[in-house]
């Protein structure tokens, strides 16, 4: 399934976007953490400075053994565990009003005192929660991820829009467009480089394929012209030799075979110019056509072949059906079925033509053995009945359905 490029670029600048977040906040987090790490220890060791200085002064504070309101205690150590240097740890100490442990930075270091003993410092202070603190800011960045993404979101869709118009409008100018009608919408101006070369690169293609297809055009119906001329001399000249008396039954039976070969070619040369102009929509004009009338029309010209063959042709119309086409094409369209059902049809056999709003059904009675579907519409397909085909007529009738997208054309043996 196909998307829009807006919405494909969305989906890699969102997944994008996301990885960008959860770096950045992995970073962020470890920055923010050793800076309050950096100013509360800061603040212990100013704290330090003061208590020590203190202790000089008031001795009482020397006594002071538990954490408290105070916030720090003092012990009597051993010099030899006593190191001068502050050392810091992170500590979880029991709150009443929480009832629970909440965590805490404490300050280490030793002293000597006013008696010249040794004496260790404790120092602590109330820090945050690591865990509430990844927590608010998980919840921080999830909503600043979607609240970015509704942005990018909406910018695509007003401002995006705005600026893919003109590619739309080209697409839509393609759309619109018909080869070989030698005319092509104006595209509008764009500001954007990116459209200005396409529609130029656009515009250029068109321009050759109409020229190609205006040579090939001309070249095709010079050449069809100047093929069926000679074939009809030549086919003249045969039946003038045919007619001369001294002609033997053999040499009369040749020349009657080169006759044959020369009016199938003409024939071919017919379907094939036939088939080229309806590939080259050269019958863009289209009407509604009472394809009733047409069949009626056609069976008329037929009759001689069908009452030579003693063909029953049974009609049966329950209602009108109109197509939109042009009166040529519906004409070659009704003619192809018709001679086509009465040159495979039996001697003595039947044919049957049904007619409704919907469809048009041409049936032949037949001994012969059913058709492939898949090639009987193909162009020189023939069957074993009869190897002087063409093998073009129903190709030339799927060429015209194809070309009409309210008509298609099914084939069905019983």
């Amino acid at each position: 399934m196909s998307v829009s490029l807006k919405n494909y670029t969305l989906k890699y600048l969102a997944t994008a976007l996301l990885l960008l977040i959860a770096g950045w906040a992995a970073l962020f987090y470890a920055v923010i953490l050793e800076e309050l790490y950096d100013n509360t220890d800061d603040g212990l060791k100013n704290l330090k400075i003061q208590i020590i200085r203190k202790a000089y002064v008031d001795e009482e504070i020397l006594k002071v053994r538990e954490f408290d309101f105070k916030q720090f205690r003092i012990f009597r150590t051993d010099p030899a565990r006593c190191s001068h240097k502050n050392t810091f740890r992170n500590e979880l100490f029991y709150m009443e009003y929480d009832e629970e442990l909440e965590p805490y930075r404490v300050l280490e270091t030793c002293f000597i005192g006013p008696d010249g003993q040794h004496l260790r410092l404790e120092i602590r202070t109330s820090t945050m929660e690591e865990d509430d603190f990844r927590e608010n800011l998980m919840w921080a960045l999830i909503a600043l991820y979607v609240l970015l993404v509704i942005t990018i979101v909406i910018i695509n869709q007003i401002v995006l829009r705005k600026v893919w118009k003109p590619f739309y409008k080209t697409l839509n100018n393609l759309e619109k467009y018909e080869f070989g009608k030698g005319s092509k919408k104006k595209i509008r101006p764009t500001k954007i480089h990116e459209f200005q070369v396409l529609n130029q690169k656009i515009d250029a293609m068109i321009d050759r394929n109409e020229e190609a297809f205006r040579q090939q055009k001309q070249f095709i119906e010079n050449a069809s012209h100047e093929l069926q001329t000679p074939l009809a001399i030549a086919i003249n000249k045969l039946d003038l030799v045919i007619e001369n008396n001294e002609l033997t039954e053999d040499v009369a039976r040749e020349i009657s075979g080169a006759k044959l070969g020369l009016l199938r070619l003409s024939r071919l040369n017919k379907s094939l110019l036939m088939l080229l102009r309806i590939d080259n929509n050269q019958f863009p004009d289209r009407e509604n056509v009472d394809l009733n009338s047409v069949i009626r029309t056609v069976i008329d010209e037929f009759s001689d072949m069908a009452d030579y063959k003693e063909l029953e042709i049974d009609i049966e119309q329950s209602g009108v059906f109109t197509a939109s086409i042009h009166p040529d094409l519906a004409f070659v369209l009704v003619s192809n079925l018709i001679s086509n059902a009465i040159k495979y049809c039996p001697a003595g056999g039947q044919i049957s033509i049904k007619t409704s709003d919907a469809e048009i059904v041409v049936g032949n009675t037949s001994h012969a053995k059913p058709l492939d579907p898949n090639l009987i519409f193909n162009r020189f397909y023939k069957s074993d009945q009869d190897s002087s085909s063409t093998g073009l007529g129903l190709a030339i009738v799927k060429t015209i359905v194809d070309q009409h997208s309210n008509l298609i054309v099914k084939y069905h043996y019983s």
